[in-house]
């Protein structure tokens, strides 16, 4: 057991010799890339590494059966066992969290003579061995390098030596080095206990080429730095680029909206001119067409009488007339009554007079909907004559009338002006 501690402590110190002295060669172009900054940044092939894999292997292993490992280590003909043909091959799939599953198969011959768990080997004896681990990627927590890998590892296997078959726990140590992304060498020492019988402990070391393949990639440390880098200065320079664009979009904004309220201020002065000479036209029409109303004169009634005569019927066919040639506009019929009888009667005969008067245009074929019919009753006379004054028949009659008064336009133009002859 001491020997296989004092051989792995000469491996590891081995490998973090050459960890630490390649760190400091790789610091030079961190230094330079760091002092050029006029140098244009960009990633290139050894910014990255690999962090997930397949990996096979082909290499050479030497047992150390002596059972004195650590009085004999410097006696390395007389304790490690070896063949001069490959004889170990391992297949392991790595995982970006540093562990890493293998599975591994040596072989060995115990030579005759050789020091085997004390005594001197009597004859050649076969090693066969077959190893499962569990490994841990090292620069994890050292941190990465990109060509040298340090791990441990445990695991169990099955071992037959010496004539003995026997169950092993397995504790490794080693490292991998890398010419490139997928080959590189896999040096490694491996202790395995016996459980089960009273087969000896030993310790196992190997040496060998390994080949990654489905690789994943991932940036290193100095690649990641150089990213954030380039982001950063990518960032400043789309803010410089930013601003300029928005200070020139604001001065386009601001020179568009000028232009745009200039347009919408001449529009709207226009419109309104527009509309004014519209409504003056549409006054001068409204009045024009009442005119020709009024100069036809009221539909007069006989007393006491809603019905039509032959003279309004007349008049009420000339004023059907204009209002089909004028589709546009909506018509109140407004009808009186003389102040004789009692009020209540008069305001419905009046009611009674207008209405007359509506079907009349209506079946001269003026659309209903343009028509309505209201009676004011003697509310509204065009004299003197009132309720308590004596007024002859004449006087009256003026009184008992229909008019007509043009009361909506199509554009929501309206007028209360009417009849007045």
């Amino acid at each position: 057991m001491k020997s296989y501690i004092t051989s792995a402590v000469t491996i590891l110190i081995f490998g973090t010799t050459s960890f630490y002295a390649q760190e400091e060669i790789q610091s030079t172009p961190q230094e330079a890339l760091q002092l050029d900054q006029q140098e244009e940044l960009q990633l290139t092939a050894k910014d990255s590494m690999v962090v997930s894999s397949w990996m096979v292997g082909l290499g050479w292993n030497f047992v150390n059966d002596s059972g004195d490992r650590l009085n004999n280590i410097t006696k390395l003909n007389d304790n490690l066992n070896g063949v001069a043909f490959p004889s170990r091959i391992n297949i392991g799939r790595y995982f970006k969290s540093g562990i890493g599953l293998e599975a591994i198969a040596t072989y060995n011959n115990y030579k005759e003579g050789k020091l085997i768990d004390g005594t001197v080997n009597p004859e050649d004896k076969d090693y066969f061995g077959f190893d499962t681990r569990f490994s841990y990627d090292l620069n994890k927590i050292v941190g990465q390098t990109g060509w040298f890998d340090p791990y441990l590892g445990v695991g169990v296997g099955y071992t037959y030596a010496n004539d003995l078959s026997r169950g092993t726990y397995n504790g490794v140590i080693g490292f991998r080095t890398w010419f490139s992304d997928r080959w590189g060498l896999d040096f490694s020492s491996s202790g395995k206990w016996s459980f089960g019988n009273e087969a000896t402990n030993h310790i196992q070391h190997a040496v060998g080429v390994v080949y990654q393949f489905k690789i994943e990639k991932d940036l290193t440390k100095k690649g990641l730095e150089k990213l954030a880098l380039i982001k950063a200065m990518d960032e400043e320079a789309k803010r410089v680029s930013d601003s300029i664009n928005a200070a020139l979009e604001a001065e386009a904004a601001a020179a568009a909206l000028a232009e745009r309220l200039a347009r919408e201020k001449e529009a709207a002065r226009l419109a309104e001119l527009e509309k004014e000479a519209k409504e003056n036209s549409e006054k001068m029409g409204i009045l024009k067409l009442q005119n020709k109303i009024d100069e036809l004169g009221y539909v007069y009634y006989d007393f006491d009488s809603s019905y039509l005569n032959e003279k309004s019927k007349n008049t009420l066919d000339k004023v059907s007339v204009l209002m089909q040639d004028n589709p546009s506009y909506s018509f109140l019929v407004e009808a009186h009554a003389d102040s004789r009888g009692p009020k209540k009667y008069n305001l419905w005969l009046s009611d009674k007079r207008a209405q007359r008067a509506v079907e009349y245009l209506e079946s001269r074929g003026v659309a209903s909907n343009r028509l309505e019919a209201i009676g004011h009753g003697e509310e509204q006379p065009v004299n003197d004559c009132v309720d308590g004054v004596y007024c002859p028949e004449e006087q009256h009659r003026l009184n008992r009338r229909s008019s007509v008064t043009i009361t909506i336009l199509t554009n929501q133009y309206t007028t209360d002006s009417g009849n007045r002859k």
